[in-house]
């Protein structure tokens, strides 16, 4: 017996930092089952006009702690400023115990280089007792993150600044289309990478082999950017 093709249950993850405009993200805002603001990404949220289903964080940096009380029906899960997990790992926390299968993180982005360093190993921790983000968006770029043995298909005007990082232990048996330097036959070891590759326009699609790849897209690309069926 055939078993259920049961629904993504996606979320949105939004956390402090700079983050992207609304239009980035606005047509897809009914699709979020689950919405959650970490920390001074309530500002952000507030900003865009969105009530969360869930609050997370030590809220040392939103703008105004009284903020929290304008979303009474908002799952509220405080945590002292001394703690082990970073309030987006917390967000992530929360939303993997309430079934979400696809994460979006918005925010994260300037600021202090040592909390982009941390978001960025969030994608590389496969035990963290959460999900990963799949994409990560931030004032000026897009991330997406193709699983070992899965692939993605994007739409990007032509010129479009593609670049792939390995994660944790490498990558080899990569392929690509449509990109003007193709990634079949390499081999990157950790430390490795592939920055500035360019989109020769329409669609493109990037598959990961042995190992996650982080592709990442520059926001004036990523503008009309659309994530396509495989």
């Amino acid at each position: 017996m055939a078993l259920p093709d049961w629904p993504t249950m996606n979320a949105l993850l939004v956390t402090g930092g700079e983050a992207p405009p609304r239009w980035r993200l606005e047509s897809r805002f009914a699709d979020f089952d689950l919405v959650c603001a970490a920390d001074s990404g309530l500002d952000t949220l507030v900003s865009w006009d969105i009530a969360p289903d869930i609050i997370v964080g030590d809220m040392d940096s939103v703008s105004n702690p009284e903020l929290v009380e304008r979303f009474p029906l908002a799952k509220l899960i405080l945590e002292p400023r001394d703690k082990d997990e970073t309030d987006t790992e917390m967000g992530l926390t929360a939303l993997s115990a309430r079934g979400a299968d696809r994460i979006v993180l918005a925010g994260g982005g300037g600021g202090r280089l040592d909390h982009i360093l941390a978001i960025r190993c969030i994608f590389e921790r496969i035990q963290g007792g959460y999900r990963r983000p799949n994409e990560w968006h931030t004032a000026r770029e897009t991330l997406y993150l193709v699983e070992e043995g899965h692939s993605l298909a994007l739409d990007a005007e032509a010129g479009s600044i593609v670049s792939v990082f390995p994660l944790a232990g490498g990558a080899e048996g990569m392929r690509s289309s449509g990109l003007k330097w193709p990634l079949g036959g390499l081999r990157w070891s950790p430390g490795d990478c592939g920055v500035s590759n360019v989109a020769d326009g329409g669609r493109f699609d990037v598959s990961a082999g042995r190992g996650d790849l982080l592709l990442i897209l520059q926001l004036n690309a990523a503008k009309g950017v659309r994530v396509c069926p495989n």
